[in-house]
C-alpha cells in the first residue's frame, strides 16, 4: 500500500512539472522572435513577409489604424526623425480596409522611404499575436530578431530611438 501510495505521488509530481505551458500568456511572450507574417501590400498584388526582411538589421513591427490620431501622430514622429531610424526596417502593418491603409500611405507620402513598409495584415494574425488593446502597438526587435520590447500607444520618439542605442 505505502508503495502504491509513493508510487502514486511520483507520477502526479512528473505530471504536473511536464504540463504546459500557460496558453493565457500572450504568444509573443511566449515566442519572443519576430513572428512570420503576410502583408498585402500597398499594390495590391503582392506580399510583404518575414522572409522579406533584411538580414542582421533591427526591426519595428507597428500595428495601426489609418484613422487613430494616435497613430498618425506615430508616424509623423518616426517620418521626423527619419535620420536616426535609417538602419532600422519598420513593418507598419493594419487590419483596417485596403483602402484606408493606401489613403494613409499616400497620404504621408511613405514610398519615399527605403525602410518602412506598410501593408494589410488580411490574416489578423498580429493583433492576436500580440494580444493587443491599443494602438499603435509597436514591437521592437534587435538585429537578430529577438523581441527587446513592446510599447502599447503613442510612444516618445526619443524612447523608441533609444530602444535601438
Amino acid at each position: 500500500m505505502k508503495k502504491t501510495f509513493l508510487f502514486s505521488i511520483l507520477i502526479l509530481v512528473t505530471v504536473i512539472s511536464f504540463s504546459q505551458q500557460d496558453s493565457t500568456v500572450a504568444p509573443y511572450k511566449r515566442f519572443p522572435v519576430i513572428p512570420a507574417f503576410k502583408l498585402l501590400n500597398v499594390d495590391s498584388s503582392s506580399y510583404f513577409t518575414k522572409n522579406d526582411l533584411k538580414k542582421n538589421k533591427p526591426v519595428i513591427i507597428m500595428l495601426f489604424n489609418p484613422d487613430c490620431d494616435h497613430c498618425k501622430h506615430e508616424t509623423e514622429e518616426i517620418i521626423k526623425n527619419i535620420d536616426q531610424l535609417k538602419n532600422i526596417q519598420i513593418v507598419m502593418a493594419t487590419m483596417m480596409t485596403f483602402d484606408a491603409m493606401k489613403s494613409f500611405y499616400e497620404k504621408y507620402d511613405l514610398k519615399r522611404f527605403d525602410n518602412i513598409r506598410v501593408g494589410k495584415d488580411i490574416s489578423y494574425m498580429l493583433p492576436t499575436f500580440y494580444s493587443i488593446r491599443f494602438m499603435p502597438y509597436l514591437a521592437m526587435y534587435d538585429k537578430k530578431g529577438n523581441l527587446l520590447t513592446t510599447f502599447e500607444g503613442a510612444m516618445k520618439i526619443e524612447d523608441l530611438i533609444n530602444v535601438f542605442k
